[in-house]
């Protein structure tokens, strides 16, 4: 497997790349667009892969994902990819005003028309009939020709891993993915929707990843509260109930309600904290990288600094200090 990290900004980017790091990606939020970091990527990198990991699926159309990328393979062709997921429900209702409903569905529908988008030739129409979106572009300019961009989705739970392996290219982890989750839940079901195409999926994935050997405490803390902040998410009552932690989760929920985030991240018990992150001394975390060697994404790993109550010149201490991980687990000859 590779590592990758969450763009950092110019000057660590082009420091993480000449330590190694193999991939860069860019996220969505009311503060940050993810097609604008991505232009940043590109322009700041020279042979990185870089990509949203992730877009908001549904708050653009799927042309609009696909004419960003068009326009950024101009200046970085072969190593884009693209990266969608859902977002919460009322994201979608509320921030977007979008429909909601059927999101597994929705997405699958999205990635094959962006697909459709991205490998158009000319003079080609652009042509999709689907439940949700019917599409008819006869795009009469000389402009397109075949991109063959991997489209990973962000699975996390059974039935969107198998829409991952059956309409993409492969599937994103969540930073909260253990081994038992990636081997008894997300692969089992990414492999029975590629049994339907015959080819093998990407697997892409975050790793909460918090390390300083001169406060380790203080990086441990920062990642029980990101393990916190994400379980307060009902969304992961799957995933909570497959590793019998119901009793820790629904403290550090009662203590989010509170607005008690020390007691949020105090809930986060030791054998959570063991199985999601890679945190404390740099010693620490790649005795961690080894031991969680199989369940580690198999192609790339973004090493994702907590951001719950971590400002950015912490999280930018973070990615730097994960270069000293880069290669703490043993590449397959």
């Amino acid at each position: 497997m590779r590592f990758g990290m969450p763009w950092p900004g110019a000057d660590v980017g082009r420091e993480a790349e000449q330590a190694g790091v193999t991939a860069f990606c860019a996220g969505d939020f009311v503060d940050r667009d993810a097609y604008t970091t991505l232009a940043e990527i590109v322009a700041g990198t020279e042979h990185a892969l870089a990509g949203p990991a992730i877009a908001y699926a549904f708050a653009r159309t799927p042309y609009a994902h696909a004419t960003a990328l068009r326009h950024l393979h101009a200046r970085a062709p072969g190593r884009l990819f693209l990266g969608l997921g859902t977002g919460a429900f009322r994201i979608n209702r509320d921030w977007f005003g979008v429909d909601a409903r059927h999101p597994v569905d929705r997405i699958a529908e999205t990635a094959e028309i962006v697909r459709a988008w991205l490998h158009a030739e000319n003079g080609e129409t652009i042509r999709y009939k689907g439940e949700f979106a019917t599409i008819d572009a006869d795009v009469r300019a000389p402009v397109l020709g075949k991109l063959d961009i991997p489209i990973l989705l962000a699975g996390f739970n059974a039935r969107m891993a198998t829409a991952a392996g059956r309409v993409a290219d492969g599937v994103i982890g969540h930073g909260l993915f253990t081994a038992a989750w990636w081997d008894e839940v997300v692969r089992p079901a990414v492999a029975r929707g590629a049994a339907e195409n015959d080819r093998r999926p990407l697997e892409y994935g975050w790793i909460i990843t918090a390390v300083d050997d001169s406060a380790p405490e203080r990086a441990i803390a920062d990642a029980r509260r990101m393990i916190a902040f994400y379980l307060t998410v009902r969304t992961y009552d799957p995933f909570v109930a497959h590793h019998g932690w119901q009793e820790p989760v629904e403290r550090l929920r009662a203590a989010f309600r509170a607005g008690d985030t020390d007691a949020m991240g105090q809930a986060v018990t030791d054998e959570m904290l063991s199985e999601i992150a890679v945190c404390g001394t740099t010693a620490d975390a790649r005795a961690t990288l080894a031991r969680r060697a199989g369940s580690l994404p198999r192609d790339i790993g973004f090493f994702a600094a907590p951001s719950f109550l971590v400002g950015r010149t912490r999280r930018a201490a973070y990615a730097r200090s994960s270069l000293a991980l880069l290669d703490a687990v043993p590449g397959e000859d």
